[in-house]
């Protein structure tokens, strides 16, 4: 059944005739089931066109297929990297990192995309659970990798003399060696922020189980219509690889850079005139603030990652038009939910309708749960790190749908403030605030409270030359909101703490509350 399934999909979306079907076959005897695969079978179709761009070099799809294989033979021939091994990447996005992750899947081992905010402390505590056999690493890493445990095999992504990447597949002479089919390389994705231990979100190559997520990117975003991407998000969060994964076979060209900077992303969207952007909230934000005629090129803004505020949502519907969308997923469980501009019309405060192919619960009794019941959002799919097990993905975020099953979420579990007996959402206030003429960002925690039980607390960042008392803000937000989600007190602050994946953390807010108290 998933055989013709497969097929009644790839003609829906007009990927399959038949020397498209000799194409995958003949990539897939050549390199296996592994993410080489799709570059070889893109390389097939599109091989003098552009592929990928960076601040460093532009490439062919011929080029980076050849490139990423040269690399491979090295790191075979060098480093003994094989089948079974575990490689780590402590990178930000480049075309490196990009040849990289291609030779190393194609060699069968396992590859491990480390959050590039790591410290010293937290980069030890994934070398002691998981051994790395090799390292793939940035030079500006160099502290925190040599200052910690990790005593394995290393090479650099970029250098001027030493042993690097860059150099080493534009000086190091074209191999003859074969290399033999693997398919047991997993991606390994992390599931959390830089505090704490992470889980980790293991993802193997199949066609068949990202088939219905793939479908829904391509048919709800009208992908096939558009030649050029840009792509914000970090590449080693689950957002950013999973597009540029997508992005490869369809023979788009894919334009990433090292850091996040609004005007130079404003710069490549107008310059490669992009109709495509992926990133995070906070990045759209910025590059509205920037130079909105830098993006008239866009005719879709792809969301995901991080809560999307109704803000947010009107100022990109009035700048750009219906170009927004907002995409729901997890490390775990993949894409799952999608926002189309039209659903946004419909709500700004949605994330859209389920995709095909995948079971929902909001509530512990496994079951989707009646219109407004909030409960926690939980996924089983083909495609999450549990489909073996056939097991529930609990996400951690609470969300309710409505009587036309668009689905909401209410922040996270441990978001939740109890105050006085009620249950309050800090998403739900936010998305009031937010809409104040005077306030850039906003950020509604919960603190422990003799009274109360708990209180909320909310930090304010407001725009530029605004002029807004604690008082005022009280006083308009008593007319908007019921009296559980007044907050019992404001702090006005000069910038918001925001990870590197665009996530707003609260974590630190919360720290910042117990240090003033104590």
């Amino acid at each position: 059944m998933k055989v013709f399934k497969l097929i009644y999909v790839l003609y829906k979306i007009k990927l399959l005739s038949p020397l498209g079907l000799y194409r995958f076959i003949t990539s897939f005897f050549a390199c296996g089931m592994n993410l080489m695969t799709l570059l070889h079978f893109a390389e097939k179709k599109y091989a003098n066109k552009t592929v990928l761009v960076d601040d460093k070099e532009t490439l062919s799809y011929s080029q980076l297929l050849a490139e990423s294989y040269q690399l491979a033979i090295y790191l075979k021939e060098n480093y003994q990297i094989q089948s079974g091994q575990k490689v780590g990447f402590l990178c930000k996005n480049h075309a490196s990192l990009v040849k990289a992750i291609f030779a190393v899947s194609r060699l069968g081992a396992d590859l491990y995309l480390l959050n590039a905010e790591l410290k010293t402390s937290q980069f030890n505590q994934f070398v002691e659970r998981h051994d790395f056999d090799f390292l793939i690493y940035d030079l500006e890493f160099t502290d925190v990798v040599h200052h910690s445990d990790y005593s394995n095999a290393k090479l650099l992504s970029y250098h001027d003399q030493l042993a690097a990447i860059d150099n080493i597949v534009h000086s190091t002479k074209t191999s003859k060696l074969a290399l033999p089919r693997y398919s047991t390389s997993k991606l390994v994705l992390q599931t959390s922020g830089t505090t704490g231990m992470s889980k980790e979100a293991p993802h193997k190559p199949s066609l068949f189980n990202y088939l219905n997520p793939f479908a829904a990117f391509l048919q709800r975003l009208k992908i096939l219509n558009y030649k050029t991407a840009y792509i914000g998000s970090p590449l080693f969060h689950g957002y950013g690889i999973a597009v540029l994964l997508l992005f490869i076979p369809l023979g788009k060209k894919v334009v990433i850079s090292h850091t996040f900077e609004a005007s130079k992303a404003c710069r490549l969207i107008r310059d490669h005139q992009a109709e495509v952007v992926t990133l995070v909230p906070l990045m759209l934000q910025k590059m509205l603030q920037h130079n909105v005629d830098d993006l008239r090129s866009l005719v879709c803004v792809a969301s995901g990652g991080a809560k999307l505020s109704t803000k947010l949502v009107d100022e990109t519907q009035r700048f750009l038009g219906d170009v927004l969308y907002n995409l729901y997923g997890t490390s775990e469980s993949g894409l799952n939910f999608i926002a189309t501009p039209e659903d946004l019309r419909y709500s700004p405060a949605t994330i859209g309708k389920r995709i095909n192919g995948m079971a929902v619960r909001v509530d512990e009794q496994m079951e989707e749960g009646k219109s407004g019941q909030v409960g926690q959002l939980c996924i089983k799919n083909d495609w999450s790190i549990s489909n073996k097990n056939n097991t529930w993905i609990q996400t951690g975020d609470l969300a309710y749908k409505d009587e036309n099953d668009y689905y909401f979420l209410c922040g996270r579990s441990d978001d939740m403030v109890v105050s006085g007996g009620e249950n309050v959402y800090p998403i739900e206030v936010e998305q009031v605030v937010i809409q104040h003429s005077f306030i850039e960002d906003v950020a509604v925690v919960g603190v422990q409270d003799e009274q109360f039980g708990q209180r909320l607390t909310a930090f304010v960042l407001l725009t530029e030359d605004a002029d807004l008392t604690e008082k005022d803000l009280l006083e308009w937000m008593r007319l908007r909101l019921p009296r559980f989600q007044i907050p019992k007190s404001i702090t006005f602050v000069h910038h918001m703490p925001y990870t590197l994946q665009g996530k707003l953390d609260k974590k630190q807010l919360r720290r910042r509350i117990e240090n003033e108290e104590k």
